[in-house]
């Protein structure tokens, strides 16, 4: 049977693994190197980026996940998990974080602000909906979020967001350079591919359509006891959404 690891460092590991039974796949928490080994794929999922970094470095785990990401196994990465596949990344903490690789990309880190301005969106999914099924659109639920700036020649783009000329960003000064080249297309890259990559800006484990995940799951070639993804109407606020980012102590 094909087994699914979760990245259970902090975050929404939880969210991702309750999805995951919802489709008929088991889901495994994995905090230490050797655990990579018992999966076929792995998701890093959203949380507080440089919390995830230390505690990875604490555990030794950067380089089996590199190796794991190498090997080509399919890796998705929500939010944070998305900022530790990204091959560059800006806007960090002093002193920056170290990162996983593997996705030809720059990711700004909060790109959208603080936590007091996540948001919630209805986005375009495209290829989500050839290849899923379902709304044209995806409800996409944003915390601290970041955003790809720019992909490299082999990544395929699966949705992006305008950036609101009255948008108020963070006060660091590269965030706005930053805003600058986004405004050349008003807009920045919120879910991408790159072969056995996956990465998305916002939380699909924080709502009822599990499209995403199945979308996962088929690029491992992993099937469930359900035939398809479902999409329900969600129940959860975003308020409560927020309280699964901070399931452990922030690191100062």
């Amino acid at each position: 049977m094909a087994v699914v690891g979760v990245l259970a460092l902090q975050g929404s590991f939880n969210e991702h693994i309750a999805v995951l039974r919802r489709l008929g796949v088991k889901g495994v928490e994995i905090r230490k190197p050797e655990q990579l080994l018992t999966i076929n794929s792995l998701i890093i999922p959203g949380g507080e980026s440089t919390t995830m970094a230390k505690l990875a470095q604490y555990f030794n785990l950067f380089p089996a996940l590199r190796e794991f990401v190498q090997m080509g196994k399919p890796v998705w990465g929500t939010c944070a998990g998305l900022i530790f596949l990204a091959d560059k990344a800006t806007g960090q903490k002093t002193g920056g974080q170290e990162l996983v690789g593997g996705l030809d990309c720059t990711v700004h880190r909060n790109f959208f602000g603080s936590q007091i301005q996540s948001f919630e969106t209805e986005l375009a999914v495209p290829e989500l909906v050839s290849k899923e099924g379902g709304p044209e659109t995806f409800r996409g639920v944003f915390i601290r979020a970041p955003a790809i700036l720019d992909v490299g020649p082999e990544v395929q783009v699966l949705a992006d967001y305008p950036v609101p000329s009255d948008k108020k960003l963070s006060s660091d000064s590269s965030v706005e350079d930053k805003k600058e080249n986004a405004d050349e297309k008003s807009k920045v890259i919120v879910a991408v591919r790159q072969g056995n990559i996956l990465a998305t800006a916002f939380h699909p484990e924080l709502t009822a359509d599990t499209r995403w995940h199945s979308y996962f799951l088929k690029m491992g070639n992993v099937t469930g006891e359900e035939a398809s993804s479902s999409v329900v109407p969600a129940e959860v606020s975003t308020n409560n959404k927020l309280q699964s980012q901070n399931d452990l102590p922030i690191f100062q």
